[in-house]
């Protein structure tokens, strides 16, 4: 029985992580591809010597083409420019907006038929600047962003409460970025809501530390940035897409009057499955978590007023 196909666009660290985890769980073959001669093909090799060893499935193929990806179900975007010193935050705007353009040009001409899963930061911006540029239907193209906040998020509460991360349920929202909305009142430990399980102080340092979590990453590496749990995040949606599970999973998707927004990308509980976005349903926000929400995505919209998304 043959495999669905799933391209990774960009070999870096993120990419060359979810590109061996979606092999490892033998959910895809995959074609791994990058502008740089020889990296995609170097680490695609590398996994499958692997392959006797962890015996999956899947095979994974490195490429500079786009060619080799077409009639791609999944097209995981990670390619992307991190922030120079020297570089505005319009530079990098600009500088990964036009990579991301030109990512979906090929994915039109060769993958029509794709779900889009975007990685490249600033997540929620590009997301939507990839769904304007490939004309595609809004569930078809989607961010990750919301699972990887939510499994931040679930490690801390279980650090806290020392329960198994098996027990936690986290669900985080927003943009993905210091402005995310982390829900304790939609996070459960064993079945039982996080603020009924740790006083006010605790719940709020968890929280700081989920917001913080990314950058405390990237303190530490003192060069790049976290690639493990993004890998492992862009898989996990992968499965539930390619699995037409259903699963309700925090996601960078296109808001239609959820929670009074529209016309933006937003990290939201979504359903998904084999087409990408089934349903985006509204859950039951208070008044502080709703005005928290549309504060996070007052943000997005600023960001995305600042960038030339004409295609």
């Amino acid at each position: 029985m043959s495999l669905p196909r799933v391209t990774v666009v960009g070999a870096g660290q993120v990419g060359a992580t979810a590109a061996l985890l979606v092999a490892l769980k033998s959910t895809a073959d995959v074609v791994l591809v990058d502008v740089a001669e020889g990296i995609a093909q170097g680490k695609a090799l590398d996994m499958m010597h692997a392959r006797s060893i962890e015996h999956f499935a899947s095979s994974v193929t490195g490429t500079n083409e786009y060619g080799p990806t077409a009639g791609s179900d999944v097209v995981v975007i990670t390619a992307g420019l991190p922030r120079k010193p020297g570089m505005t935050r319009e530079d990098l705007l600009a500088a990964n907006g036009a990579i991301v353009r030109s990512v979906i040009a090929e994915v039109r001409a060769t993958s029509p038929g794709a779900v889009v899963l975007c990685v490249t930061n600033p997540l929620d911006v590009m997301t939507h600047l990839a769904w304007r540029a490939s004309g595609f239907p809004s569930g078809r193209v989607l961010g990750m962003g919301g699972v990887l906040d939510s499994a931040r998020f679930a490690y801390f509460i279980a650090q806290a409460t020392g329960a198994p991360v098996s027990e936690v349920d986290a669900m985080v929202i927003g943009a993905h970025g210091d402005t995310m909305v982390p829900l304790p009142r939609f996070s459960r430990v064993g079945g039982v809501p996080l603020p009924e399980v740790l006083p006010a102080d605790e719940v709020a340092e968890v929280v700081r530390r989920t917001v913080f979590g990314g950058a405390e990453v990237v303190s530490l590496l003192k060069t790049g940035s976290a690639f493990y749990a993004p890998g492992a995040s862009v898989a996990a949606m992968v499965a539930a897409i390619l699995g037409d599970t259903g699963a309700v999973m925090p996601s960078c998707v296109l808001l239609d009057g959820q929670y009074g927004l529209s016309g933006l990308h937003l990290n939201v509980p979504a359903v998904l499955g084999r087409g990408g976005v089934r349903s985006v349903p509204e859950w039951d926000l208070d008044a502080e978590e709703l005005a928290a929400l549309r504060s996070s995505a007052a943000g997005v919209a600023e960001t995305l007023a600042a960038i030339d998304l004409g295609v």
